[in-house]
């Protein structure tokens, strides 16, 4: 079975491994869709925090059921599925509160252990979201959509909110999704005049600014206060330090990327605005099961973001030449020949 294993920072490898079965409590899926990650990237290039190589990525993915194992959970053979890629104990009092997502021994599919990047899989079927309306394209995106899904959730967002959400890739995309259907008023920031383009033309948002951002036409935008929460969805230290200076008295900033190292902040500043901080890890499995009905529904649309498109035996010449760096990439979708 063909595996593509990312061997090392810069350099995938096609190998040959055994066909996975479904073991006590898992399901065998065979995987379609491979939605290409920010979290692909920073291992391609090096930067992802808790990784180790090699490693097979691919978490964003959309399966068929081939076995549903002897835990079906309601699955049968055929069903098309999005994958909740996060591989929790149960135990731990993250789990014991309701939190899996945030598990201590947490471990996720094409991060601390192989993932999708392989025609098939097999993962437990509790893991593993059913529709019978979406397609593998769709299917495969839920998982990105539940990242933005969950830190808004994490935002705790009122329709009387300014929400500035700062960084649009694929994961500000998927926030910024989430907080248009709050209805609260919304501005984005971005180094990218297309990405912003793409946030007027695609989603329809109406408050769009060149990185910075300028605080006087924020303040212009809101009738002179500023966002009441901030979501930074860049991973970018500076732009993450910068969040205590954009945060209105008693507001929130929620981080949803993340780098390796530390933020600093003044702490009066911190102090006299009465800031509240939040990270935002992954997303809850009601989540994946929320997003699906809302794609179902057709209020929230993904099929815009997919930009780039490849076959999984071209990924190691694909992805280095054409999808690592370039800016012009949305979404790449992977398609994984039968």
């Amino acid at each position: 079975m063909l595996q593509i294993v990312l061997e090392k920072p810069g350099q995938f490898i096609t190998r040959e491994g055994v066909e996975p079965v479904a073991a006590p409590g898992q399901a065998l899926a065979r995987v379609h869709r491979i939605g290409v990650c920010g979290t692909d990237l920073h291992a391609f290039a090096g930067k992802q925090p808790f990784f180790n190589y090699p490693r097979i990525l691919g978490h964003e993915l959309g399966v068929e059921v081939i076995d549903p194992g002897d835990e079906p959970n309601g699955l049968k053979p055929g069903d098309r599925c999005s994958v909740e890629p996060y591989l929790n104990c149960g135990h731990c009092i993250a789990c014991r509160r309701g939190k899996p997502n945030c598990c201590i021994e947490l471990k996720v599919l094409g991060v601390h252990v192989d993932g999708g990047m392989r025609p098939l899989i097999s993962v437990p079927a509790r893991k593993l979201h059913p529709s019978a309306v979406l397609d593998y394209d769709q299917l495969a995106l839920i998982e990105t959509l539940g990242i933005g899904a969950h830190a808004v959730e994490r935002a705790e967002i009122k329709q009387d909110d300014f929400v500035l959400v700062i960084g649009a890739g694929p994961i500000g995309l998927s926030v910024i999704q989430f907080v248009l259907v709050t209805g609260a008023t919304l501005a984005v920031v971005d180094v990218s005049e297309s990405r912003l383009a793409f946030c007027r033309t695609q989603l329809g948002v109406k408050h769009t600014f060149a990185a910075g951002p300028d605080v006087p036409a924020l303040l212009k935008a809101t009738a002179g206060d500023l966002p009441t929460i901030v979501i930074d969805a860049t991973g970018n230290p500076a732009s993450m330090a910068g969040t205590f200076e954009l945060a209105a008295h008693g507001g929130r900033i929620v981080f949803v990327g993340l780098f390796r190292g530390d933020v600093a902040f003044n702490d009066p500043n911190f102090h006299r605005r009465e800031l509240s901080l939040c990270a935002s890890r992954n997303a809850l499995p009601g989540t994946f099961r929320d997003i699906i009905r809302l794609v179902e529904s057709g209020r929230v649309n993904t099929r815009p973001w997919i930009t780039h498109r490849f076959t999984l035996p071209e990924t190691p010449a694909i992805f280095p030449a054409s999808i690592a760096g370039n800016p012009s990439v949305l979404k790449a979708m992977i398609e994984v020949p039968a």
